[in-house]
C-alpha cells in the first residue's frame, strides 16, 4: 500500500514540476501509475490533498538531502546550490515549490501553505549561513533555475549562481 502511495506521489511530483498545479489531473497520475483514479482518491481524497502531500514530502526530502550534503563537508549555501543544480541536470524540471509559488493565488490554501513552508524553510536555512541574505540567495537560486529551464541549458544556472560558491 505504501509503495502505491509513493508511486502516486512520485508521478504527481514530476507532473507538478513539469506543468504546475493546474497542469495535472488524477486521471493522468492514475494512468502513469497503472491504477484507477479511484485508487488515487483512496490515498488522497482531493487534488489539493495530493499536491499538499507532494509539497510536504518535497520539503522533507530536500531537508534530508541538505543534511547529507553538509555532513559531507559542503557549506550551507553551496549545498543549496548543488541540490538545485543536481535537480536541474537530472530532469530539467523546476523546484516544486518554486513552480507552485508562481501559481500564487490560484492555488488552494493547503497547497499554498505547503509551498510557502518550503520557501520559509529555505530562507531560514540560508539566513543561518548568511544572516540577512536568505531571501536574496533563495530568489537567485529559484530565478536561475527558471531561466535555465526556459533556456533548456543547465549551464545557465551555473553561470547565474557562480557568485554563491565560496572562492
Amino acid at each position: 500500500m505504501s509503495d502505491r502511495r509513493d508511486a502516486i506521489l512520485d508521478v504527481a511530483e514530476r507532473l507538478i514540476r513539469s506543468h504546475g498545479y493546474s497542469g495535472f489531473s488524477f486521471r493522468e497520475v492514475a494512468n502513469e501509475v497503472g491504477i484507477k483514479s479511484a485508487s488515487v482518491h483512496y490515498h488522497f481524497p482531493t487534488k489539493p490533498d495530493l499536491a499538499a502531500a507532494v509539497a510536504k514530502r518535497y520539503r522533507e526530502r530536500f531537508s534530508d538531502a541538505l543534511d547529507r550534503e553538509e555532513a559531507g563537508g559542503a557549506d550551507r549555501v553551496t549545498a543549496w546550490r548543488g541540490l538545485f543544480q543536481k535537480a536541474l541536470e537530472h530532469d530539467g524540471l523546476m523546484c516544486l515549490c518554486g513552480i507552485l509559488a508562481a501559481e500564487g493565488d490560484s492555488l488552494p490554501a493547503e497547497v499554498a501553505t505547503e509551498a510557502y513552508a518550503f520557501l520559509q524553510f529555505g530562507i531560514a536555512s540560508l539566513n543561518e549561513a548568511e544572516p540577512g541574505r536568505g531571501v536574496r540567495i533563495l530568489s537567485q537560486l529559484e530565478g536561475a533555475m527558471l531561466i535555465a529551464r526556459s533556456a533548456g541549458d543547465p549551464r545557465v544556472f551555473i553561470e547565474a549562481t557562480e557568485d554563491l560558491v565560496a572562492a
